[in-house]
């Protein structure tokens, strides 16, 4: 089994998929242990001083200016973590709480916490132990960190509220955790606060829906080609020299793609043979590489946002390197807030034009000789007209998904917090905007193979050949009369969302972008 190291210095994406989604264990380093021993050493030292130090003797938020005695200070800890477990909705997926529970880890192993080694030991014991917290749909602001996701993360490692076992079953945390001999934490000061101040949920997410979406562009620069062949259209708008004069890396990456997917097709280039002459392709196929490509260069904006996090230490107050414990405003969702709200909307406009692509196939006025609605007989059978209804209110949704979160705020805390980033919103839409684009780029490709497949006499790429094999494998059929529809579109999400589809291209094109 894969194990995942903590150290000082952050941690990688493909570790966060690891422990999110994978089975992969978490160690914490010897230099982390090190580094947290050092780091409490210095809060305990404060704790003993009569000056007040927020965290760590005084209350929180706009509660902040009470000076806490020692005697209360256990009692404190432990409520912060009570009173900020109050998500309401439903529960969030569990590789989006364990990512949030390790990126958690991830900040408190870095030895800006003040947090002692035991809890630590305690958070990757829950981990590796499969036991995730119940956490509520709503309850993050995404400022002050994800308040009441992290709660009620931390108040299972306290043995109290909701959480499920490896084998799926929601039981109380206190009985979980007895069944796999994990000692409750007994908080004490500043642990509490040092759990619950994070963007670890939605740079979690960010850090998924990162690899989704990679996933999906390839996904859609392969339906796009399809679509292209389907439709005769011309590859010489794929040209490289083309996209060398307009330099965008996505750009040249999607049109690069698409070219070896139809490299050897019989299908391209037939304008002059239809009973509609064509001088150029619609927009939505020969523009496919520029909006594709708009939507990698964002993508990889977001990398560099996701991996300046992944190496931050987000906390309030933070325990500095010459013993300092100061505060701060890191814990400020914005960053991430904002590419979450970008890729909402890239993602809604790769959807929109696979699905123009999709009605191109469809209408026998625009398709070049199809079949209307991709029929085996239209009139008596209505082909795929439904399913590019279905397509179109996904993409009606995502449309709706790509309205911005992180343009909104609500003050709390009686007006301390007076600007917040909505973060975790934006992270939530996303991913529901994921979710859609699998099932868009499906349809896409449900209809581009049928479409090819109705091209009796001409002979597609090798690579789209590819493809509709491993998809009729799979068990979504081909060309025919009318058939209880929703299934094919099922397998065909599956076989996207799973990733057969690159899979079935690469052993004939090369690794795609």
């Amino acid at each position: 089994m894969h194990t995942v190291v903590v150290g000082t210095s952050g941690t990688t994406a493909e570790d966060v998929i690891a422990v999110a989604r994978g089975r992969a264990r978490v160690e914490l380093s010897a230099e982390a242990l090190a580094a947290l021993a050092a780091a409490r050493e210095i809060v305990d030292a404060l704790a003993a001083k009569p000056e007040p130090v927020y965290g760590v003797s005084t209350g929180f938020g706009a509660l902040a200016t009470r000076h806490i005695g020692p005697e209360l200070r256990g009692r404190l800890q432990r409520n912060i973590v009570r009173s900020h477990a109050a998500g309401m909705g439903p529960r969030v997926e569990r590789d989006v709480v364990r990512a949030l529970m390790f990126l958690r880890l991830k900040t408190v192993a870095s030895g800006h916490t003040g947090v002692r080694p035991e809890v630590a030991r305690t958070m990757a014991d829950l981990l590796n132990a499969g036991i995730t917290p119940v956490v509520h749909e709503y309850g993050s602001l995404g400022c002050s960190g994800d308040l009441a996701p992290l709660a009620h993360c931390a108040l299972a490692l306290m043995g109290e509220g909701e959480a499920e076992g490896p084998d799926g079953t929601v039981r109380p945390a206190g009985e979980l955790l007895a069944a796999h001999g994990i000692t409750p934490v007994e908080l004490r000061e500043k642990e509490g606060l040092a759990l619950l101040n994070g963007t670890d949920g939605m740079l979690g997410m960010l850090v998924m829906a990162l690899a989704d979406l990679h996933r999906l562009y390839t996904s859609a620069d392969i339906t796009a080609a399809l679509s292209l062949e389907a439709l005769l259209g011309t590859d010489t708008v794929l040209a490289p020299e083309l996209h060398a004069i307009r330099p965008h890396p996505g750009q040249g990456a999607s049109a690069d793609n698409m070219l070896r997917v139809l490299a050897g097709s019989g299908l391209t280039g037939h304008f002059q043979e239809d009973a509609a002459p064509r001088v150029q392709d619609a927009y939505s196929v020969r523009c496919a590489p520029q909006v594709a490509g708009a939507g990698r260069d964002t993508l990889a904006y977001a990398r560099i946002v996701a991996d300046r996090e992944l190496a931050s230490a987000v906390d309030n107050p933070v325990v500095l390197p010459d013993g300092r414990v100061e505060s701060n405003g890191n814990f400020h969702g914005a960053p991430v807030a904002y590419v979450l709200d970008f890729l909402a909307i890239v993602a809604a406009d790769l959807g929109s034009i696979a699905e123009r692509r999709t009605d191109r196939l469809l209408d026998k006025n625009r398709s070049h000789g199809l079949p209307a609605f991709l029929a085996d007989d239209p009139g008596v059978d209505s082909g795929l007209m439904i399913a590019q209804y279905t397509q179109a209110a996904l993409v009606s949704e995502m449309k709706r998904l790509a309205v911005p979160a992180s343009v909104d705020s609500i003050p709390s805390s009686a007006m301390q917090e007076d600007h917040v980033s909505m973060g975790w919103s934006a992270a939530r839409k996303l991913r529901t905007a994921v979710d859609n684009l699998t099932r868009i780029i499906a349809v896409e490709l449900y209809a581009a193979t049928r479409a090819v497949e109705l091209r009796e006499g001409l002979t597609p790429a090798p690579a789209s050949r590819a493809v509709i094999e491993a998809l009729r494998a799979a068990g979504v059929a081909g060309p025919g009369p009318d058939r209880f529809l929703s299934p094919d579109l099922a397998g065909a999400d599956a076989f996207v969302r799973e990733g057969l589809l690159i899979a079935a291209v690469e052993p004939v094109t090369g690794p795609l972008a």
